[in-house]
């Protein structure tokens, strides 16, 4: 009997399953995230699997973390303090390219240096200017990217910097050119940022996950999940922690395809901080070939079709005060729920609460609460940034006690982002717990939030909503509409070429929402979704019925969908893809651009089958060093030629290469 273990650490939840043979699924547990140290989660949830299934834990053969960290991370705009080198870029590439607002403040340093297309030296690296902004800057970040112009086809600058980064400062360095082999600097400047952002957030998870597995006698080797569903080692994703965003997403997407054996469906799974909408295609979800977008990012790693929407049960829930009615709107950002902090600090939450509602006026941060997290670097801080965080101390405070003036609520976001402070406040999980339809945390502080929430004061001068279970209501539905537009965008954005209008723009279109109304005068409009949703995550059951009936489509609640996560961590494989090229920079000379430096043959056939020698080798040893075994290459040419003078010129040659084995399990 081969028992598997899979593990997904969530925004909100911790889940582990045991499945037996990859064919039953044994036992399954969550338990709370713990922000403050990922292994208590993850412990509580194994401890629970290993008591329900009463097995031997070095019985296990092998075990897998999915993890949502890393897209949370990105979409809450958190991450480590980072220095970004750019090599042979201009002045403006920063702003015009979004990287300004990927840096939120952190350095950037612009080199001269750089190749052009033919993986020439367009000029010299300016080591001299890189020593000295290294001897003054040097330790003031917890990580480095590195890009330079056309780095795929000659990737000596992105090394030397790399090499000298290490040398001075012994900081991590993530070089573009191991991200993606793609042109396109910019975009893999972008990536590079925020791999250097997340490797210290996945080290200590992937770190502490296997302390705690090892504690409790799970000696089987960590594989985690990539997203693209693959499998990867511990020590792969310790590397490119970018690869883990949309893991687990796509854990649960080959979670659901295990689960349902679905072939034509749309895969719908709500999380604590996001909705991750994908659609399966004859039983496979499809690569996104642009690259894997995550909230307002568009990076260059391979990950799986999916629309992220920061949108979940610990969504932000934000007050509209426009109009006569006024209303509420979602996320992005997401909130400790006040039912579960009052469960950490009972005394203090009730007792803030209390004094808020005898207040004769609402305040603009009742209902907040805040507290630090632990163990998180605190490197690079303002002085106001540390003020304001002594204040908070180690304790949960309410926002208003701890916040003086305006100019501090900058200070505060610059902690949040950077992981050191969370908020908590109303969410829809506490709207749920008011309705009765969740009773998992403290239902009188979720009463009292949201009672606070609704006396905020509309364009009408009248309350939003002076009942608690109203307000309650008004919120649920704000999340049902929400994932509407989700499911609806995803399905436009599949068939944008039908109708030539933006997803985004065709979701929101009065003639779709009256045909969601079922509208019936001198038109009959109806509209709907035609292929069944597979709902998941943990609240699926709560919300997805009301998103179903209003999309008029059959809604699918697996049995375990609430970890389906879990499950995909151990029911996939471990898949490496690379690619490469060959130019012509000159007629009848064909240049094979490796990472070593370019290649020249005379002969066309012979400078790609060198490229392919290549990358199958690569590739084979990355899936070992993955944790692959049975390994499978298959290789892909796409030979692009031009007619000119009777006769084919090539132009360009792009080869893919996929090496796929299953995971290694620990020997007996």
């Amino acid at each position: 009997m081969a028992l598997s273990l899979g593990v997904d650490t969530g925004g909100t939840y911790t889940d582990a399953v045991l499945i037996r043979d990859e064919k039953d699924v044994i036992a399954s547990a969550k338990a709370l995230t713990t922000r403050h140290d990922l292994a208590e989660g993850i412990g509580g949830a194994v401890s629970a699997v290993l008591e329900q299934a009463s097995v031997d834990p070095g019985d296990i053969a092998l075990a897998s973390l999915s993890t949502t960290l890393a897209t949370n991370a990105l979409v809450e705009g958190q991450g480590g303090r980072v220095a970004l080198i750019l090599i042979g870029f201009r002045d403006g590439d920063l702003g015009r390219h979004g990287l300004t607002g990927a840096l939120a403040g952190d350095p950037a340093l612009l080199l001269a240096g750089g190749h052009n297309h033919a993986g020439d030296q367009k000029q010299p690296l300016d080591e001299d200017g890189l020593r000295e902004w290294l001897k003054e800057h040097g330790r003031e970040v917890s990580g480095y990217a590195v890009a330079a112009q056309f780095a795929t086809r000659n990737p000596a600058h992105e090394q030397r910097v790399s090499a000298m980064v290490q040398e001075m400062t012994g900081r991590p360095v993530s070089c573009s050119h191991h991200l993606s082999s793609k042109l396109n600097g910019p975009k893999r400047a972008m990536t590079a940022v925020l791999n250097a952002r997340l490797i210290g957030m996945i080290d200590r998870l992937i770190n502490r996950a296997e302390e705690r597995l090892n504690e409790l006698g799970v000696t089987a080797p960590l594989m985690v999940v990539r997203g693209d569903g693959a499998l990867i080692s511990a020590e792969f994703a310790r590397e490119r922690p970018i690869e883990t965003i949309l893991s687990g997403p796509a854990a649960s997407i080959v979670g659901a395809r295990w689960m349902t054996g679905a072939q034509e469906a749309l895969v719908s799974d709500i999380g604590g901080t996001t909705t991750d909408v994908a659609v399966l295609r004859d039983g496979r979800p499809s690569i996104d070939p642009d690259g894997a977008r995550v909230g307002p990012y568009r990076t260059m790693v391979e990950a799986v079709a999916m629309r992220t929407s920061g949108l979940g049960g610990d969504s932000e829930v934000h007050f509209l005060g426009e109009g006569l009615k006024g209303g509420v709107s979602l996320g992005p950002r997401r909130l400790l729920p006040v039912s579960l902090i009052a469960l950490e600090a009972p005394d203090v939450v009730h007792a803030a609460l209390d004094e808020q509602l005898r207040n004769a006026a609402p305040g603009e941060h009742d209902g907040r609460f805040v507290r630090t997290l632990a163990g998180i670097p605190r490197e690079g801080l303002e002085l106001r940034e540390e003020t304001l965080l002594a204040r908070i101390a180690d304790q949960v405070q309410p926002l208003a006690k701890v916040l003086r003036n305006r100019i501090e609520m900058k200070a505060l976001r610059r902690l949040v982002e950077r992981g050191i402070v969370q908020i908590a406040g109303v969410t829809p999980s506490d709207a749920s717990h008011v309705l009765g339809n969740l009773s998992s945390w403290d239902r009188e502080a979720a009463e009292k939030a949201i009672a606070l929430f609704g006396r905020r004061r509309t364009g009408s001068g009248n309350m939003l909503a002076p009942n608690p279970a109203d307000m309650a209501e008004i919120i649920v539905k704000q999340l049902t509409d929400q994932t509407v537009l989700a499911l609806l965008e995803t399905a436009f954005s599949e068939e944008v070429d039908v109708f030539g209008l933006p997803a985004e723009q065709l979701a929101r279109h009065v003639l779709i929402k009256r045909g969601l109304d079922g509208h019936r005068g001198l038109l009959r409009l109806d509209a709907g979704l035609n292929r069944p949703v597979i709902g998941l995550g943990a609240s699926a059951s709560t919300y997805y019925p009301a998103v179903g009936e209003r999309l008029g489509c059959q809604m699918e609640l697996p049995t375990h969908a609430g970890v389906a996560n879990a499950i995909g961590a151990v029911v996939g494989r471990v898949t490496i893809r690379r690619s490469g090229e060959v130019s012509a920079p000159a007629e009848g000379r064909y240049r094979v651009h490796l990472e070593s430096g370019p290649l020249d043959f005379t002969d066309c056939e012979e400078a790609l089958g060198a490229l392919e020698k290549h990358l199958s080798e690569t590739a084979q040893k990355e899936a070992i060093a993955a944790g692959a075994e049975g390994i499978r290459v298959t290789v892909t040419r796409d030979i692009r030629t031009a007619p000119a003078e009777g006769r084919e010129i090539f132009i360009q040659g792009l080869l893919s290469v996929e090496a796929s084995g299953r995971p290694r399990i620990a020997a007996d």
